[in-house]
């Protein structure tokens, strides 16, 4: 099984791999001699991964394998960015019931975060679309990006690709997230630790925005940004 992962996740590379984990080498050769690993770390990191196949072996690697590419009239020339890679590719708008279908969620989508499943509402979801170099990477739903503090790693109109964490041991320190808050709404920013247990602080790219603390309390939901989409 760390085999196969190693074969899709990194293109065979163990120590690519081992990266990818954030350990040594070394464990990644124990985990093939002794058949076992970290099954946690590694749904944490490879994203798209199936749990029922991480625990079980059984069915398809991945969520959303070969999902199809809708076809319909009103496509947009994008870049879509994910990991170290940039294409072009035609940003296909289409209907909730099609597989693979993401969610375009406006700011009134803050509210379904407390919800422990996420749950969308229609009257908060803009449009679907279909984005073939999302589909291995479990997006849950996709939002505009507003302002500038994040530029020039974000830009206001840009579409971020959003991948729900579901507890706080998948916070990626230094990574930008989707912050869902109490009292400031949605906020797209970096996160590192805070100045104390209670609270996590909030870093933007742009430096004319100074870091500050977001209590824990005022968070009612986090997301990883896994994917930027710039409109042409």
């Amino acid at each position: 099984m760390v085999q196969e992962l190693i074969a899709h996740y990194s293109n065979g590379n163990k120590a690519q791999f081992a990266s990818l984990l954030g350990v040594r080498p070394q464990t990644i050769n124990s985990w093939i001699t002794r058949e076992t690993f970290d099954a946690e770390l590694i749904y944490a990191k490879c994203l798209g991964l199936s749990a029922d196949w991480l625990i079980s072996g059984e069915g398809d690697m991945l969520k959303q394998p070969n999902i199809p590419i809708a076809t319909t009239k009103r496509e947009k020339l994008i870049s879509t960015h994910s990991g170290n890679e940039t294409c072009f590719e035609a940003l296909t708008e289409t209907t909730k019931k099609d597989k693979g279908a993401i969610p375009l969620v406006s700011e009134r989508a803050v509210g379904g975060f407390a919800n422990a499943h996420f749950s969308i509402k229609e009257c908060d979801v803009v449009a679907y679309y279909i984005i073939p170099k999302f589909r291995y990477l479990a997006v849950d739903f996709m939002i505009e990006v507003t302002g500038d503090s994040m530029i020039p790693k974000f830009y206001p109109g840009d579409i971020i690709a959003c991948s729900i964490i579901n507890h706080s041991r998948y916070i990626e320190w230094n990574k930008c997230h989707l912050i869902a808050t109490i009292d400031r709404g949605m906020l797209v920013k970096r996160i590192m630790p805070g100045t104390d247990k209670d609270c996590l602080t909030a870093v933007s790219d742009n430096k004319e925005y100074p870091p500050f603390d977001i209590p824990k309390d005022e968070i009612t939901g986090m997301a990883r940004i896994v994917g930027v989409i710039h409109i042409e």
